[in-house]
């Protein structure tokens, strides 16, 4: 039978925008960077959606996240310098306070023309090792809740925390953690593992589903091991709750005859550049401690290193999967899997249109906290200063 045009844009054709075309919603919370790498009197360069951002810690302890860019001649306020609890540019000296307002024009006389206001600041929030900034509307800012993780920072529980850049867009992250089904990429790390889609449920935010996970053969990696609590529980079969709440997910892993969590994984795609095709993944891993508590310690590098190869096999297939998007224009993805189905349906929902690409890209300067690829996308003209 001849494919048709339909057959050949994929079964999702039906008027659907495309997933690969929906940005992600800026009224939440998004780390930008982790909390040790903005040190007291350190500036970060950091980005959200092409959004340019400058990260400082001031005298008082406390992070401010400001537009970076110095009114004055667009240069980047992450080539300035901290002078107590301001953030003085380093071209003509113009110091900013942590809201963006300007503090002092140095040589500002009566003669001159009155300067801007300032710059963007940004809400921040220092949680779990991680610095949240909101770069949505700022009046929402203090009734949206940060994503709860409530195994951080237990007694019970160890946590290793992972920061990459994945070159695509973030639809594809959430897509990867949340379709179990692709465990032959990982059968030379994992062995043979069987995955059985118990259920799988959701509301207008969220879609969550439950897999039954049975280890059939092969050799695995050490890591997995522990990571599967064998020598803890000695459990053969786990039930595996993968759950993106908008525009987070977690992962929990319950071993047979345990009654909580044998791990956790939070993670999060934050955009970099405005077009949306490079993302910056943050990630908490809670491991349950043993009754040896420094069994665990020695352990952990094994878990990392089993972890990392994971994640590079997931990043081979996801980045793959980008650049079949770039060569062809629009998604020909035919999905028939009707979890991933009512998965892109809650992202597109919970989304926002990609505005299309104007102007040249700027240069692609990495900081700190990993930042490439990010045009500069300048607030409205500030008002004067009163």
């Amino acid at each position: 039978m001849k494919e048709t045009d339909a057959d050949a844009r994929g079964p999702e054709v039906s008027g659907a925008v495309d997933l690969r075309r929906v940005g992600a919603h800026p009224d939440h919370w998004y780390p930008v960077a982790r909390a040790r790498e903005v040190r007291a009197g350190k500036v970060v360069p950091a980005a959200f959606a092409g959004e340019r951002i400058a990260l400082y810690r001031g005298r008082n302890g406390a992070v401010h996240a400001l537009e970076d860019r110095c009114a004055h001649r667009q240069v980047p306020l992450s080539m300035g310098v901290v002078e107590g609890d301001v953030l003085r540019c380093r071209y003509h000296a113009w110091a900013y306070r942590g809201d963006g307002r300007i503090s002092q024009i140095p040589y500002l006389t009566k003669d001159d023309r009155r300067p801007p206001r300032g710059v963007r600041g940004y809400p921040v929030r220092e949680a779990y090792g991680l610095v949240f900034v909101f770069p949505g509307d700022p009046e929402k800012a203090d009734a949206t809740p940060l994503p709860m993780l409530p195994a951080y920072g237990s007694p019970h529980y160890k946590t290793l925390t992972y920061a990459r850049t994945v070159r695509c867009h973030y639809s594809f992250m959430h897509e990867n953690l949340l379709d179990m089904n692709h465990q032959f990429l990982h059968q030379g790390v994992v062995g043979r593992l069987r995955p059985e889609l118990l259920g799988h449920s959701g509301d207008a935010r969220s879609v969550e589903a439950r897999y039954l996970f049975t280890h059939t053969g092969g050799r695995r990696d050490a890591g997995a091991s522990v990571l599967a609590a064998e020598g803890i529980s000695g459990g053969s079969s786990d039930v595996m709750t993968i759950r993106t709440e908008y525009p987070y997910q977690t992962l929990d892993l319950v071993p047979e005859g345990a009654d909580r969590p044998v791990f956790s994984l939070w993670a999060v795609y934050v955009p970099v550049g405005a077009d949306q095709r490079a993302c910056r993944v943050y990630g908490h891993l809670m491991i349950k401690k043993p009754r040896v508590p420094a069994a665990l310690s020695l352990a952990a590098p094994l878990i990392r290193r089993f972890t990392e190869r994971i994640f590079a096999q997931d990043r081979m297939a996801v980045e793959a999967e980008q650049r079949a998007w770039d060569e062809q224009g629009e998604d020909h993805n035919h999905e028939v899997f009707s979890l991933i189905l009512n998965l892109r349906e809650t992202l597109r929902a919970n989304g926002v249109p990609l505005a299309a690409p104007a102007g040249p890209r700027a240069a692609e300067p990495c900081g700190g906290a990993g930042v490439c690829g990010t045009p500069v996308r300048s607030s409205a003209d500030p008002a004067p200063v009163r």
